[in-house]
């Protein structure tokens, strides 16, 4: 029995030990140990929809292995050797993790964002040089396949299509007419030619449930022999719209997280445990915490819908499906405890719960503690990033949590927040609870980019040999290393835990004649956490309404959830000594504005000020017109992510501030 990582001395304990000498070699190596633990244990379990979720399918571990070594062999026979990359683009199923996990057995696997466009979904298969794609077939009330077919023609390196069908998961007696609907829904699309004829001669189709069927799942045809320095993955970050950056990263990266998490969780993950899926396997979060990292300890993984927390009925039935397949935690971001919290309880058992993570974005105060309150479930809020795995920090599940903080670093990764010069160079180590920039270094930190530019500035020399990565994000730790972040990450925007690149915004308002300059920041949004906002100057005489630019970039962007909330029209943009737009005041007036319309929503009249603190990041400054509204107002204003004081009356008499709650 092990308690797991209760404070900051238990790291470093833990470090002394050093990692095991006998550390899997890559992923599949570590999921057939998982495995081991007891082989006809369930593994992994799947529903289709929300109301079947009594009756999901169900792989035992014995049955997993052999579905992602079936896999692997696929790939293999498609000519997807060490360094070749096969893609997904998929929504939630079995076959995705049997694609990811199967794929880094053959060779690289390429996760792709399935809600792309088709020509952004080719752009990243022509980047990463990918060969096989694994994507859906057409299936009625599906738009992926839609999407890919009409852009395939441009994909340069692609070699082999492999689809899904949908109706492989309906059970009987309905999977006959679910296949009958899905030979129509092709015939519909491109008449008798079927697939075949809609796809460039060039790439061979396959079916992957039938090609799965004809290949061995007892072992690894090709006998691979592993290191830990084989690259394993090449995932999206940056911006999951248009073409972001693409990670490359090793088998050895993803063991050393997953093994440093499970130090940290202790027995809270392991046999008999249920853990739940919501989030999107092309991400790392759901990935790694509700993947490789289960499987690593024998734990069992319930995936719920191919649409996760977004399908029908998923959220208002969550408590539902805790309650009926014992979960013991499950990950998400902040919007989703936001809408948890309007899902009534009832009279629903849920003690099975031991913790939810919770990471992306900030978490707003109002959220965290109503949640707490509500259901008693312990809220690890964390951090982490593609390019360090992914979980890098996080709140020890057994020991003190701290409200707003990311927790502690994990065994085996050292992290620390130092002071760089003008020119990014590395002038010392910040003291105790100073902000600085936030940098990690450890066998989970990945390889580089895909485009050698993009790694410009991204690795940090700190005198003691060690390669330590620049992460962009500004935080501080305090006297106990609990760390607290104080500034976003290379300004991305996070919609519902989704990161928004503004690039894919700006460049093509910059495309716009009547355009001079243009920036996209986050407006603040109590249930998607933040929304794209852009901001405009026209060119000298020129002529454009905010109307105008919407509807120009509905055919620019290639992800609806990119597109502005809203597109202000400014005479001149705020701009730095050298002639950069200065989007931390663009992002304040969006702040200000964003919590002055949510007072007066609530018929509340308040002056709203923000101001930069170098400890707390963003901090407002709130003036009522009523004091006796100040608790309406804490509980509005504490439904985000940022200190406040509340004023009784314009004079700025402070009578309430947040800071102390942090």
């Amino acid at each position: 029995m092990t308690q797991g990582i209760v404070r900051q001395a238990d790291v470093l304990a833990a470090e002394a030990q050093g990692m095991p000498a006998d550390l899997p070699t890559s992923t599949y190596e570590m999921i057939q140990r998982g495995a081991a633990i007891n082989p006809d244990a369930p593994a992994l379990s799947f529903f289709l929809q929300s109301g079947g979720h009594r009756k999901p399918e169900c792989w035992t571990y014995r049955e997993l292995v052999r579905d992602i070594t079936r896999s692997a062999n696929l790939f293999s026979r498609l000519g997807i050797a060490r360094d070749a990359v096969v893609a997904y683009a998929l929504p939630n199923l079995p076959e995705t993790h049997f694609t990811l996990w199967g794929g880094e057995a053959a060779g690289i696997v390429c996760a792709i964002n399935p809600l792309l466009e088709g020509n952004a979904i080719v752009e990243l298969l022509n980047a990463a040089k990918a060969q096989v794609l694994v994507t859906l077939a057409p299936f009625p009330g599906t738009d992926l396949w839609a999407k890919i077919q009409p852009e395939l023609a441009n994909a340069q390196t692609l070699r082999h299509l492999v689809l899904v069908n949908l109706a492989d998961r309906i059970r009987s007696p309905k999977r006959w007419l679910a296949g009958w609907l899905q030979q129509r829904e092709t015939r519909r699309l491109h008449g008798r030619g079927g697939v075949r004829g809609a796809v460039p001669a060039a790439i061979q189709i396959h079916d992957f449930g039938q090609s799965l069927a004809k290949e061995s799942g007892t072992r690894l045809a090709t006998e691979r022999q592993f290191t830990a320095d084989d690259l394993s993955s090449f995932f999206c970050t940056g911006g999951t719209t248009g073409l972001p950056k693409i990670a490359m990263r090793r088998h050895g990266n993803e063991v050393a997280n997953a093994w440093s998490a499970g130090q940290v969780l202790g027995d809270s993950i392991g046999a008999g445990k249920t853990v739940f899926c919501g989030l999107p396997l092309f991400h790392v979060n759901a990935a790694m915490v509700t993947g490789l990292l289960p499987f690593s300890k024998g734990a069992h993984v319930l995936l719920g819908t191919p649409q996760g927390y977004r399908g029908a009925g998923v959220i208002p039935r969550f408590w539902e499906i805790v309650e009926h397949h014992r979960v013991n935690f499950f990950s998400g971001v902040p919007t989703l405890y936001a809408a948890l919290l309007g899902v009534p309880l009832g009279d629903k058992d849920i003690h099975s719960l031991e913790f939810g993570i919770c990471g992306a974005a900030p978490m707003p105060v109002e959220v965290f503690r109503a949640f707490q309150e509500r259901t008693g479930l312990r809220i690890l809020e964390g951090y982490g990033l593609t390019e360090g795995a992914c979980i890098s920090s996080v709140n020890p599940p057994h020991g003190e949590r701290r409200l707003g903080s990311v927790g502690l670093r994990l065994p085996g990764q050292a992290m620390k927040t130092v002071v760089l010069d003008e020119a990014g160079r590395y002038q010392r180590d910040c003291a105790v609870d100073e902000t600085g920039v936030l940098t990690i270094s450890g066998p989970n930190v990945f390889v580089g980019y895909i485009l050698p530019q993009q790694n410009q500035g991204l690795w940090l020399e700190l005198g003691d040999g060690r390669r330590w990565l620049n992460t962009g994000d500004l935080a501080r730790c305090d006297a106990d290393g609990y760390f607290w972040l104080t500034g976003r990450r290379k300004e991305l925007i996070i919609r519902g835990g989704h990161n928004i690149d503004p690039a894919v915004i700006e460049e093509p308002l910059h495309r716009h004649p009547a355009v001079q300059l243009a920036a996209a920041v986050g407006r603040p949004d109590a249930h998607a956490g933040e929304l794209p906002v852009a901001y405009v100057q026209l060119k000298p005489d020129a002529k454009a309404s905010s109307e105008e630019l919407t509807a120009f970039l509905r055919h620019e962007i290639g992800e609806r959830a990119a597109l502005p909330k809203h597109i202000r029209i400014v005479e001149t943009m705020p701009l730095t000594a050298v002639g950069k737009i200065f989007k931390p005041a663009l992002k304040r007036l969006e702040i200000v504005e964003a919590l002055r319309a949510d007072l007066e929503n609530e018929g509340l009249q308040a002056d709203v000020a923000a101001v930069e603190d170098k400890t707390h990041g963003i901090v407002l400054h709130v003036g009522l017109a009523d004091p006796q509204q100040h608790a309406r107002a804490a509980e509005i204003l504490g439904r985000h992510p940022f200190a406040f004081s509340l004023t009784q009356d314009r004079a700025h008499q402070e009578t309430h501030s947040s800071q102390d709650q942090r």
